[in-house]
């Protein structure tokens, strides 16, 4: 289940409480960016480091699944400037460095880099960690017809896992490529990803996940008894 970041009295204990086991991957995937925005995929900016590795990685994710017309969705913190400055948000009194997070900024425009098409890829502004919470990313991906998501972006302990959580509470199965996943610090990255290993999605690499995104299974059908 794990590489042994706690040590395997921990493997144990998970495996024990039934924990680990891998995901039914569905027939209709999408691929949904957290927060591949300037701000964070850039070290120039407070909330930033160089995350080029992961908009590398995440623009062949992409681009392996433009055949199989996989959908891709973007996401975007962004505030207005009277929240930015405001006291209305309150996980902007944990967390000011996301203040700079302004709409129309440089900060929360997607990373250039990625291959992003704005007439048909679907950008989610939110204002919070998770992608689903507030916005109407649930209902756009159920409208796509969407089953899986494959989880991409920043950071990996914060927005990456608030994401993976509330997708499979909506009823998708989630995949987290670890190459296409960035943080600030890799303590804080490596237990987000055990975590959700153990309890909310599979973490796979980036060739299974372009292997999967490319061709993925026909629709599962349940067995009558």
């Amino acid at each position: 289940m794990s590489a042994g970041l706690y040590g395997a009295s921990t493997d144990r204990t998970y495996k024990a409480a039934g924990f680990g086991s891998p995901v039914r991957r569905g027939s209709r995937p999408a691929i949904v960016v957290v927060d591949l925005t300037r701000g964070f995929t850039e070290d120039s900016y407070p909330s930033g480091s160089d995350l080029t590795e992961v908009v590398s990685a995440t623009t062949n994710l992409i681009e392996a699944g433009r055949p199989a017309d996989a959908p891709v969705v973007f996401t975007a913190i962004a505030y207005t400037e009277a929240e930015a400055s405001g006291d209305s948000i309150a996980w902007l009194r944990k967390a000011p460095g996301l203040r700079q997070l302004v709409e129309g900024s440089d900060a929360v425009a997607v990373d250039p880099r990625l291959p992003m098409r704005p007439e048909h890829d679907v950008l989610v502004v939110k204002k919070g960690a998770s992608a689903f919470f507030g916005t109407n990313l649930a209902g756009t991906l159920t409208g796509l017809g969407c089953d899986t998501v494959v989880v991409c972006g920043a950071t990996t302990s914060g927005c990456v896992r608030a994401t993976a959580v509330d997708a499979v509470q909506s009823g998708f199965s989630v995949l987290v490529p670890r190459d296409c996943v960035g943080d600030r610090a890799e303590g804080p990255a490596d237990a987000a990803l055990f975590d959700i290993q153990a309890k909310y999605g599979d973490v796979i690499s980036l060739e299974d996940a372009i292997r999967y995104i490319s061709s993925p299974p026909a629709p599962f059908v349940r067995a009558r008894s």
